[in-house]
């Protein structure tokens, strides 16, 4: 196996995926450098990098996107590669073209590709030109003056979305055509917000759907494979909280169709390294939603069913290596699911919660990807997403009951997490007998409201009996009681 033509690899992100991303470059013998904003100093991953390269911005994010900063200190650390991870510059084909155009290696897919599956417009196009399935649609740009008449025409319901971006970020359902123009404006308002682009479309929204992802994984020399489905149905607000694999709801047959489908389209677009092709699933129907041309959140549930490591090919597709699985290598073992543990009170609106992390305890036996630690200050300037519980048994039902465990030991004192919300949701008997959607929380308010005074009673009884006073109080045996010595009845 020849070497790589670099031996330092830059991660321009933070928190739990550069965390992630250094263990593999570890295993493979690489140096990782990271360049990071003050707030983050003293967190895993700028502790775990043999290189830290501070940066600065207006605002913390802000300086995780600025690409001259990023780029300058790939120069300073000497490193011949970029690992971008999830979110953040990313899905940014600007920065992969400077990255490349500086001379140095940018691990993700070619920055065309991330161009065309980038603008969901573009992708959709693409993909429907190519004999893929999509759902009927009205794009704004095709002809502004009639977008409405046309959106109309295609009837209720309908999902409007954004061009750009993702994340849920601009999206409308409209069950009512009197609303569509308000939701049009409002979606396009929140998009330039968010992206600096309000160019939209409307499609037909398919009731109740399954939200399935397919994995897979390009070289250079046209060589493409999947790794199976995802299930990705368990959100709130068009945000994945809960991912599995595999997904309790296809069949074998429309499991191999849909996984084929993703290939189909990965291949119609040369695509290079790891990327996700994302479904709407609905009554053994699929259509195409879109494109991540990155690495997942939910990457490490395909990880512990295959035995990949995806970022490790990632780092190889990058390097010019001939892919060293072939389909038939790729095999699923077991069932794996992934719980997000987030920052934020699902009690109370799912409102962004902060503080300072006074006790941090891991379960054990479990896969903990984490990008916090005992000490730190979680606050408002990132996505609330704190550390990732994985889990792997022989099948669903064990699988959930190990997750449910695991996130009931988990011990985190000084900040609101969701874990009571994921721990509600692993015993719910919908859930159990994989009979949800995409709408699941939104149909059952109970799950995240939880019965909040009732466990308030009890984490206060137990905190009053950790104190000394009630404790001997409790103790105590009472006058008359003690004056009747050892005698028992």
């Amino acid at each position: 196996m020849h070497k790589l033509p670099f031996d330092t690899v830059l991660i321009a992100n933070r928190g739990e995926i550069a965390a992630r991303i250094i263990k593999t470059l570890n295993k493979l013998g690489l140096r990782s450098a990271i360049a990071y904003h003050e707030v983050d100093a003293g967190t895993p991953a700028v502790s775990m990098a043999d290189l830290a390269i501070p940066i600065s911005g207006r605002t913390p994010i802000a300086s995780y996107l600025d690409i001259e900063q990023i780029i300058a200190a790939a120069h300073k650390a000497n490193a011949g590669a970029i690992h971008p991870g999830y979110g953040m510059l990313s899905e940014n084909a600007e920065f992969a073209s400077r990255v490349i155009k500086a001379g140095i290696v940018f691990i993700g897919p070619a920055p065309g590709t991330i161009e065309l599956m980038g603008d969901k417009i573009r992708a959709r196009n693409f993909v429907q030109g190519n004999g893929f399935p999509v759902a009927p649609c009205a794009i704004e740009e095709d002809d502004p003056a009639t977008f409405v008449s046309r959106a109309r025409a295609i009837g209720v319901p309908l999902l409007v979305k954004p061009s750009a971006g993702g994340g849920g970020k601009g999206m409308r359902i409209v069950r009512d055509l009197a609303t569509l123009e308000a939701a049009i404006e409002q979606a396009s308002s929140e998009a330039r917000r968010y992206f600096g682009d309000g160019r939209l479309y409307v499609e037909r929204y398919i009731e109740s759907p399954r939200h399935i992802e397919v994995q897979v994984l390009g070289d250079s020399f046209g060589n493409l494979v999947h790794l199976f489905e995802r299930e990705c149905s368990v959100q709130r607000r068009f945000q994945k909280i809960i991912e599995e694999t595999p997904s309790p709801a296809l069949s074998p047959e429309l499991r191999t169709r849909i996984c084929e489908t993703a290939v189909g389209i990965a291949r119609a677009a040369n695509y290079q390294n790891a990327g996700t092709v994302e479904f709407i699933c609905s009554s053994g129907e699929f259509y195409f939603l879109e494109m991540n041309t990155r690495l997942q959140v939910e990457h490490p549930v395909t990880e512990m069913i295959t035995g990949v490591d995806l970022i490790a090919e990632q780092v190889y597709a990058a390097a010019g290596r001939k892919l060293a699985l072939s389909q038939s290598d790729i095999v699923s073992n077991g069932h794996a699911i992934e719980l997000r543990l987030c920052a934020e009170a699902p009690e109370r609106g799912y409102v962004p919660t902060t503080g300072k992390v006074l006790l941090l305890e891991y379960p054990d036996g479990v896969r903990i990807d984490s990008g916090i630690m005992q000490g730190q200050h979680i606050t408002a300037a990132f996505d609330p997403m704190l550390a990732k519980i994985i889990v792997h048994s022989p099948n669903r039902i064990e699988a959930a009951l190990k997750a449910h465990r695991a996130v009931r030991e988990l011990v985190l004192l000084g900040c609101e997490t969701n874990a009571s919300l994921l721990a509600r949701i692993l015993c719910d008997e919908a859930f159990l007998g994989g009979q949800f959607h995409t709408g699941y929380l939104e149909e059952n308010p109970h799950l995240a409201a939880g019965n909040f005074a009732a466990e308030m009673s009890a984490f206060l009884a137990s905190a009053a009996l950790l104190t000394r006073p009630v404790r001997e109080s409790a103790d105590a045996v009472p006058e008359l009681h003690a004056a009747l010595g050892s005698w028992r009845n």
